[in-house]
């Protein structure tokens, strides 16, 4: 009886092993001359449904390690629609990797979340994200309100704040915990960095505006948000924004917005109806920076000083951006660099986001307009996957 059970326990013991080693195998192709390590690859449900697991392992074959994966639910459904990681393959370069189905998620589970966002009711009603270089932060009803209804505290801008961080940890529970709980402000660096870029009624970093005859309309502040993910590899959410007008026509306006680990831009997917084209801007502030515009790659930069450092503002967006404006006004906030973008069925995608000097990424504009320039590059050509079969 004792050898039977033995013998029914190894054979289950065996199924048991011989399942959680199915596998997926798969290469991936840099075709640039340009090395990549920072740019995330998507496993689609339709792929993952071939293991029949709930959590994955990504394995680089040639030196057998486990590369930290993270999946998402996007439609919060319940059933993740894709696995996400990060290959590190030089240029011209080809590498091979698997995917096994495991018990657990112990990678998401014990590692730090490095991509980062949520709702911020402490704070009036921000909304913020980050990841290991760069924050930002947009403004919800409450504060919108304050401001109609003339009460200390409160802000009216749909523009894009950004939080200017010196380190890879995240800093936006230990910030706002410091401001709220009155030990401190994210106003002053105490080695983190600082919030001290002014937004008001500008675009900030990213915003959007519809052109008009003259001037440029745009939405107030986002009336609801949805936390979709946040990961090792990728954070996202959405946000909602009331009706708004512009050239007689009422636009409606829904951002889905993400941000990957070690990138410096965040990636604006924007669904409107009532237009067939906005303009993303990016703030200039005191108008004594050096703005740069690259049609055929498809992005933008500001430079400029920036209290006792300086400071790289950019857009890149492939294949959309019709033409470029330095739109200069004497209205308190409004002068944007824009880029022109046509809507195509509804939508428009676009990446905008900062480098800081003082972070110690980036200390000159040369190398804050190549870094544009690469990664309109790297999105222009994007790795390539090939699965075995």
């Amino acid at each position: 009886m004792k050898k039977i059970l033995y013998i029914l326990l190894t054979i289950i013991c065996f199924s048991c092993d011989k399942k959680e080693s199915k596998e997926i195998l798969f290469t991936v192709q840099n075709t640039l001359d340009i090395d990549k390590s920072f740019e995330t690859v998507e496993i689609s449900e339709q792929i993952l449904a071939t293991i029949k697991s709930d959590f994955y392992k990504v394995i680089d074959i040639e030196t057998k390690e486990e590369i930290i994966s993270q999946t998402v639910d996007y439609n919060l459904d319940g059933i993740n629609e894709v696995l996400l990681f990060q290959p590190k393959i030089s240029a011209n370069r080809t590498k091979t990797y698997k995917i096994i189905g495991v018990n657990t998620n112990k990678i998401q589970d014990s590692t730090l979340i490095r991509c980062y966002s949520r709702f911020v009711p402490e704070r009036t009603d921000d909304y913020a994200w980050e990841n290991n270089k760069v924050a930002f932060r947009t403004y919800g009803p409450t504060a919108q309100k304050m401001i109609e209804d003339s009460v200390k505290g409160g802000t009216l801008s749909s523009g894009i704040d950004a939080w200017l961080k010196r380190v890879e940890y995240p800093i936006i529970n230990k910030w706002y915990k410091k401001h709220t709980s009155g030990i401190g402000s994210y106003h002053k660096d105490t080695g983190e960095g600082l919030d001290n870029f002014h937004v008001g009624a500008s675009r900030g970093i990213g915003g959007i505006a519809v052109k008009t005859d003259s001037t440029y309309a745009f939405s107030k502040n986002f009336i609801s948000s949805k936390t979709i993910t946040s990961g090792p590899i990728r954070t996202s959410f959405i946000l909602e924004y009331a009706t708004w007008s512009a050239n007689g026509k009422e636009i409606k306006e829904t951002k889905h917005i993400s941000l990957d680990y070690g990138q410096n831009l965040s990636r604006f997917e924007i669904h409107l109806s009532g237009t067939d084209s906005i303009s993303a801007g990016i703030t200039l502030h005191k108008q004594d920076g050096i703005s740069k515009t690259n049609l055929n790659e498809g992005w933008m930069s500001y430079w400029e000083p920036f209290d006792d450092s300086e400071l790289g503002l950019g857009l890149v967006a492939i294949n959309t951006i019709k033409d470029f404006d330095k739109y200069i006004t004497s209205k308190n906030d409004e002068s944007n660099l824009y880029a022109q973008l046509t809507v195509a069925n509804n939508t428009v995608v676009y990446y905008a986001g900062f480098g800081w000097k003082k972070n110690g990424q980036f200390n000159t504009q040369q190398q804050w307009d190549a870094y544009l320039s690469n990664f309109s590059k790297k999105l222009k050509t994007p790795l390539i996957i090939e699965f075995q079969k």
